[in-house]
């Protein structure tokens, strides 16, 4: 009796070993995936112009105010951000600078798929003028008062950014 005893005591002592090995070995269950990218062709959208709306009140706010918060660049990577210390490099070389606001008039979806968005922005430039260290108004006569770009916005983590903006064709 006594051996049977010792017996039940060690296949349950073994069965709980084995059923503590079990669930200590087990991986945690893997995090339900989050998703990303853009959901459908109205969120893309949504995203892409609210992205590019911040980006020109962001630009706008830094030339009234340079320690303003968000930076323009804050909301470009990629080519985008690195055309952008370019540019701003070479206006700083050249001794101008740029006085006023654009205005979105216009944004339209070009393309999307869930990773990035394509839209064409329509800007009015008109308000907006180019000063040398002088004072002297030395906005090119050649320059049109409404710029056509096509921008695209990619779906980042925690906000969409925008990672390239060229010159674009077409109506606004």
């Amino acid at each position: 009796m006594a051996h049977r005893m010792r017996r039940t005591i060690l296949a349950g002592a073994a069965t709980a070993l084995a059923l503590a090995l079990t669930t200590a070995c087990t991986p945690d269950p893997a995090p339900s995936p989050t998703p990303t990218g853009f959901a459908s062709e109205e969120d893309a959208f949504a995203a892409a112009e609210a992205t590019y709306r911040a980006y020109v009140d962001a630009g706008n706010e830094a030339r009234k105010d340079p320690t303003h918060q968000p930076t323009p660049d804050s909301f470009l990577t990629g080519k985008a951000l690195t055309d952008s210390l370019e540019g701003q490099r070479l206006i700083e070389e050249s001794g101008v600078h740029l006085v006023g606001g654009s205005t979105v008039q216009s944004v339209r979806l070009n393309s999307w798929e869930p990773e990035a968005a394509v839209i064409t922005v329509c800007l009015d430039l008109t308000p907006v003028r180019v000063f040398n260290e002088d004072g002297v108004d030395v906005t090119p006569s050649s320059r049109g008062d409404v710029g056509i770009l096509e921008v695209t916005v990619i779906s980042a983590q925690p906000k969409p950014l925008i990672i390239q903006s060229q010159t674009g064709q077409g109506p606004c």
